[in-house]
């Protein structure tokens, strides 16, 4: 069984391949059981959630034929991590054998669904961003920050980047580290102003109060929302929502779990038929994305195991031709 570590992880991955990968895994289909939520009560501190995401397909990304592969990530969130100097969301992702079950890779589960998750958010803006967009907007400095500018960079000729967090030396940190990868990249201290020059504005925070409003975008303007992921999490007020056409990762979770659809459902503000379409309908061209150069588009993502799995097959595949030559 390979091992493999997050340089390893980067070592062997780029966007094209990454975004290419996720495009085919949902447009042929993955099966995905319904992921599983544990809370963790502790004698001190606040609970951490054990997070489990199984999923098997025959899929594969090389030419000859494949056993297929089954697969589970496995996750812990741990609040009061920060507090030790750790990072709050700890992982690994299991690849197994299709047919044996037997262990194939044990996958660095942070850096699989940083690219993943950066990845699924390029995918959609390739579908529904504007192909001159060259403005991009990251709201929050978390580990994820940079991959997204990657990510975002690789679909679309972006060629300013701002960076807006509620800590500004957070937001200086990503900025330096994506400066010296040659990206022009700025910290934002107006979140407003930033949110309002921008072309695809992508935020990937915990919050639980709007912190992009709908009249601050601009025609044209592609919304991609990672965080909040509970219903009680948000990132967008109601009138974002409103005037975007929207599109989610998977109708099941988006409409379970993102607070972005789930809390204006509830008051009422849209229906469920606001929501125009998942990634499986997209790559599988069942719906329109982008319709004109005016429009507001919004993606919601959640996460999926069927990314996970689409990720970490790449990685093994990769890793183990380059091994081999």
């Amino acid at each position: 069984m390979k091992n493999i570590s997050a340089d390893e992880v980067d070592a062997v991955l780029n966007w094209p391949d990454m975004v290419d990968a996720l495009d085919r895994a949902f447009r042929e289909g993955m099966v995905q059981p319904v992921r599983h939520h544990h809370a963790v009560e502790r004698p001190q501190g606040t609970a951490s959630t054990l997070l489990l995401m199984p999923a098997w397909s025959d899929f594969s990304t090389l030419k000859d034929a494949s056993p297929g592969y089954m697969g589970v990530k496995i996750v812990t969130v741990s609040p009061d991590n920060g507090a030790i100097g750790k990072p709050a969301v700890m992982g690994v992702y299991l690849l197994l054998d299709g047919t044996t079950g037997e262990p194939k890779a044990l996958i660095d589960g942070q850096r699989l669904t940083n690219w993943r998750t950066a990845g699924a958010s390029a995918l959609a803006a390739r579908y529904l961003a504007r192909e001159d967009a060259e403005r991009l907007a990251i709201i929050g400095a978390g580990s994820l920050s940079a991959f997204i500018a990657r990510a975002h960079s690789a679909v679309r000729p972006i060629r300013d980047i701002a960076i807006w967090n509620r800590n500004m030396q957070g937001a200086e940190n990503i900025v330096r580290q994506l400066t010296a990868e040659g990206f022009n990249a700025r910290v934002a201290e107006d979140r407003d102003a930033a949110i309002a020059e921008a072309d695809i504005i992508s935020a990937a925070t915990l919050s639980t109060i709007p912190l992009i409003h709908g009249r601050f975008l601009k025609p044209g303007a592609h919304v991609d929302l990672i965080g909040a992921f509970s219903p009680s999490m948000r990132e967008t007020d109601d009138s974002c929502i409103e005037r975007a056409r929207v599109f989610v990762d998977t109708r099941e979770g988006a409409l379970k779990e993102g607070g972005d659809i789930v809390q204006p459902l509830k008051a009422g503000v849209i229906s469920e038929s606001h929501v125009l379409g998942d990634l499986y309908d997209l790559s599988r061209g069942k719906v329109q994305g982008r319709g004109s150069a005016e429009e507001i588009t919004l993606f919601k993502s959640v996460g999926a195991a069927l990314e996970d799995l689409a990720a970490g097959i790449l990685v093994y595949e990769k890793a183990s031709a380059k091994s081999a030559t």
